[in-house]
């Protein structure tokens, strides 16, 4: 197959269809990453019969099997050489095993012992996140080789994460609406396994779906991108190319931010709905409308990211969000821990809890999309010093965080669970206050310091507007020099 010419990547501004479909894609990723953040612990936890720290035990060990799948996945891609170029194999191939896989995690064996679901678990677990692996990175990879521009970049990435978060978000409502149901035998809705199971059949349909439309939709575009040269290497040579690659300065300040806003956001989604059934003691129907302020969180974050980067900057906009998202989701347990909110069952609890919740996620979407975009500016940045485009390799990294939400951030829920001695097959109303009251101040603590050292890592980051054009003409003329045959200068 013939190289693509130098400058593949479009540089300007990009249709509506092509960001539509670019970011439907992620309806996949949403829906998994709402289920396993929100859904999974008291699923198997409360409903299941799993001890809460096994639960916790067995996604970090997927988890820890999924991250040694993530840069080899990120660096196949980047290397990939086929008529449908770099990516979209890679998708195409994912869609069916990341439904069968997703439909399989929440249909467990009933009359299995607890070592062997704490297996089943595992293995069912390390599958879905290997195929949504697949996906997933060659996906995300694609923004960078979509567009150049740096604003661009921010409005291609703000679709991605809206239609991640509202197709994640509409499942969820789904669930607690229509599917996680009270009946004769389960009073309590969320508490009904037969309603996971309908759940499941339907979040899987939804997922293969998503990936084969934005495949399909940005499979015109594989003629624009780059062609990476064959070539055979070592793996020791790949091992270092990899490791000069993900040791980019500005590239490791946010990957730790954004395992800390992992932690938080799992942390967050994953005790969601144990606040919500027994902290706020909200039945069924209001946690249902509780969750749909996140609809709004989502259009707000939409409307947000792009004009903030324009006019702040993406370092800078970026910690004004995480601030303000956290001292929004601060402010109601803390007031009701020093007994200056509203009691449970007060009308206005509700409405202030929605606020909440709209508000807070609205400025953490938001931050999560700034920081994707400043993963974006990174690729030139170290095509520059390395010769190398790695999209697919520093997506990797973004793919990881997104799974450590549901990952790090349920171990780290269970293990305040486990802490507080929270009770198996607890009933709202009927948890010791002390307990209740434990269970928000170790929340409020815990968060207050991943938040905080998200936000540090955020302030390291050094790639400007200014430095990223720079970076863009280095490499224009880069290759207008190997258009003519002749060697590049050294720039930079």
């Amino acid at each position: 197959m013939a190289e693509a010419v130098p400058k593949a990547q479009t540089p300007g501004k990009l249709s509506i269809p092509t960001k539509l479909f670019y970011g439907v894609g992620s309806i996949a990723f949403g829906v998994k990453d709402q289920g396993f953040s929100y859904l999974l612990l008291i699923f198997y936890n409360q409903v299941v019969g799993l001890p809460s720290a096994t639960v916790g035990l067995a996604i970090m060990i997927a988890l820890l099997f999924d991250s040694l799948l993530d840069p080899i996945m990120g660096q196949v891609s980047d290397n990939w050489r086929s008529r449908w170029g770099r990516r979209h194999p890679f998708m195409y191939a994912a869609a069916l095993p990341v439904a069968a896989s997703y439909l399989l995690l929440w249909n467990p064996p009933q009359d299995w012992s607890h070592g062997a679901l704490f297996v089943y678990l595992i293995v069912v677990a390390v599958i879905i996140r290997s195929f949504i692996t697949m996906y997933e990175i060659p996906s995300a990879a694609l923004a960078p080789e979509l567009t150049s521009d740096y604003d661009e970049r921010t409005k291609v990435l703000a679709y991605r994460h809206f239609f991640g978060w509202f197709g994640g978000l509409v499942m969820t409502v789904l669930a607690l609406k229509v599917f996680l149901t009270p009946d004769a035998e389960n009073p309590i809705g969320q508490l009904n396994r037969a309603g996971y199971q309908t759940y499941a059949l339907v979040a899987s349909a939804v997922m293969f779906v998503a990936i084969i439309v934005s495949s399909l939709g940005t499979h015109r575009h594989i003629a624009n991108f780059k062609m990476p040269p064959q070539r055979k290497i070592s793996l020791g040579q790949l091992a270092k190319e990899m490791f000069g690659t993900l040791t980019h300065k500005s590239f490791l300040v946010l990957m730790g931010a954004g395992l800390f806003n992992a932690m938080a956001g799992g942390l967050v989604l994953s005790l969601s709905l144990y606040f919500n059934t027994y902290f706020w003691q909200l039945p069924s129907g209001q946690i249902a409308i509780l969750a749909m302020a996140n609809f709004i969180s989502a259009i707000l974050a939409f409307a947000l990211a792009a004009p903030l980067s324009k006019r702040l900057g993406k370092k800078t906009a970026a910690q004004i969000t995480k601030v303000l998202a956290f001292v929004i989701a601060f402010t109601p347990i803390s007031l009701r821990l020093l007994g200056l909110f509203p009691q449970n069952g007060d009308p206005l609890l509700l409405p202030l809890l929605f606020v909440q919740t709209a508000l807070s996620t609205a400025f953490t979407i938001t931050s999560a999309i700034l920081i994707s975009s400043m993963i974006a500016d990174v690729v030139e940045d170290s095509e520059l010093r390395t010769g190398r485009r790695s999209e697919g390799l520093f997506f990797s990294a973004a793919a990881f965080v997104s799974k450590a939400v549901s990952g790090v951030g349920i171990f780290a829920s269970a293990m305040i669970l486990l802490a507080i001695g929270f009770p198996q097959d607890a009933k709202p109303g009927q948890v010791g206050q002390d307990i209740v009251n434990n269970l928000g101040g170790v929340y409020l603590v815990v968060l207050a310091a991943l938040y905080g050292a998200a936000i540090l890592c955020v302030s390291l980051y050094r790639i400007t507007r200014e430095g990223h054009e720079e970076s863009l003409r280095k490499l224009a003329a880069q290759a207008e020099l190997a258009e003519r045959g002749e060697s590049p200068e050294q720039t930079g």
